[in-house]
């Protein structure tokens, strides 16, 4: 089914929306969900609360893109409950990724911080836009979908020290452009 049609389905309040969706976009959202949590339980149960986000956020809203849409809503449903876990004393996954990152993108600890959110997020996408496709893809699969080194290593047909090594420069390269923006961390 289109998703112009799920999209539908959800304005019109029929619960065929959740099974379509689930059926189009559920493979991507449960390995979203795996990969920041590391547990198939933790996953699917956050998949499931995202059809319920996307239920009650649809209507008003009228995505361009259903699955960037749905996968947005897991990733974010993910991270928070990472948040959760991770402060009752719980270890995923994710932490390996944000310890990568956090050398380079300021975490928003002040209220002045919170209020350059935007900021940051407009410097990431434009550092994102000047990338090579390649790199973009690498740091996008990495960074938003939480991809293993090992696997982005596998698809590349290259080394995972390889691999890591691009991941590196890219970290800096973002580090060396945000501070060029005066976005330091």
């Amino acid at each position: 089914m289109e998703d112009a049609a799920i999209i539908e389905l959800y304005h019109k309040r029929e619960e065929q929306a959740i099974a379509e969706s689930n059926r189009k976009y559920g493979g991507m959202c449960r390995s979203i969900a795996l990969r920041l949590l590391g547990l198939m339980e933790d996953a699917e149960e956050c998949v499931n609360d995202t059809w319920y986000a996307a239920w009650n956020k649809m209507p008003p809203d009228r995505p361009a893109s259903l699955g960037a849409f749905l996968g947005r809503i897991t990733r974010n449903l993910s991270i928070s409950r990472f948040r959760r876990d991770r402060a009752q004393k719980r270890y995923a996954g994710m932490e390996v990724l944000l310890s990568e990152l956090e050398e380079c993108v300021p975490s928003p600890g002040t209220v002045e911080e919170s209020m350059e959110r935007h900021a940051l997020a407009d410097a990431i996408s434009a550092w994102l836009d000047e990338l090579k496709d390649a790199d973009r893809w690498l740091f996008i699969r990495r960074y938003w979908y939480a991809e293993p080194v090992k696997e982005l290593a596998r698809v590349l047909n290259e080394q995972p020290n390889t691999c890591s090594q691009r991941l590196n420069r890219l970290r800096k390269g973002l580090r060396a452009y945000l501070e060029s923006k005066g976005l330091e961390t």
